[in-house]
């Protein structure tokens, strides 16, 4: 199988208001394979957040190594960073970002723009993102006229827009009731199976946690455990 993502001694620390030093990482090594779900859990000020950020891009470690399709992120500079996140790897966050004075089209082709993609290319692909998510008849309607489950739907089609090859999620069911959460969570194994998609996702939902293929629990900065579901299990 596949590596698509991999670090190495991964460490990362804060000063406190009071001025003390709060290590919130020690030597994290991870390895995610691609075409899985994988689940991180753990209990609040775990880690699991900050980890998940820098695996992404976007923070950076104090020391430690981050490879994503092999390429050292951490050893690009700010721009190709950037240009690298935004062609590789999508964002799911517990509340939605969308920007609020754009429709749910136009949030959804903002990431293609600044990809220079054509507005031509840009809106036939967020129609077609639209559809996979359930919510083509919603194009025009700006994010306060979504539910919440609509609106974290389309944050997900916009993470998607750019074709990444990981996606990311921090708590993405966090702000939904029940309904709504398994709608999403749905969602993520229909892309998994049918985009061949990898994602990493923190989450303290239990119905989450059972659709994953893998379960990696983090205590104080670590990881503490890794659990590979069996198919039967799932």
């Amino acid at each position: 199988m596949l590596e698509i993502l991999n670090c190495n001694s991964v460490n990362k620390s804060y000063k406190t208001a009071e001025n003390k030093i709060l290590n919130v990482l020690k030597d994290v090594s991870l390895s995610i394979t691609q075409n899985k779900l994988s689940i991180l859990i753990g209990a609040s000020g775990a880690g699991k957040s900050t980890l998940l950020h820098i695996l992404g891009g976007l923070d950076k470690p104090d020391k430690g190594e981050v490879n994503i399709l092999g390429q050292n992120i951490y050893s690009l500079k700010n721009h190709q960073l950037a240009d690298f996140r935004n062609k590789n790897i999508g964002f799911v966050f517990q509340f939605h970002h969308l920007l609020p004075e754009f429709t749910s089209e136009e949030n959804i082709m903002i990431p293609l723009l600044i990809a220079n993609q054509k507005k031509s290319i840009a809106h036939e692909k967020s129609i077609e993102l639209l559809k996979l998510v359930g919510l083509e008849n919603r194009k025009m309607h700006k994010p306060a006229e979504l539910s919440g489950g609509e609106a974290q739907r389309v944050a997900v089609a916009r993470a998607l827009a750019c074709n990444p090859k990981i996606v990311f999620a921090d708590e993405p069911t966090g702000n939904l009731d029940s309904k709504n959460s398994g709608i999403l969570n749905n969602l993520f194994l229909q892309l998994k199976e049918e985009m061949n998609l990898t994602f990493l996702i923190v989450t303290h939902n239990p119905e989450l946690m059972k659709i994953g293929d893998e379960i990696i629990e983090m205590k104080d900065g670590e990881i503490i455990q890794r659990v590979i579901a069996q198919e039967n299990d799932k």
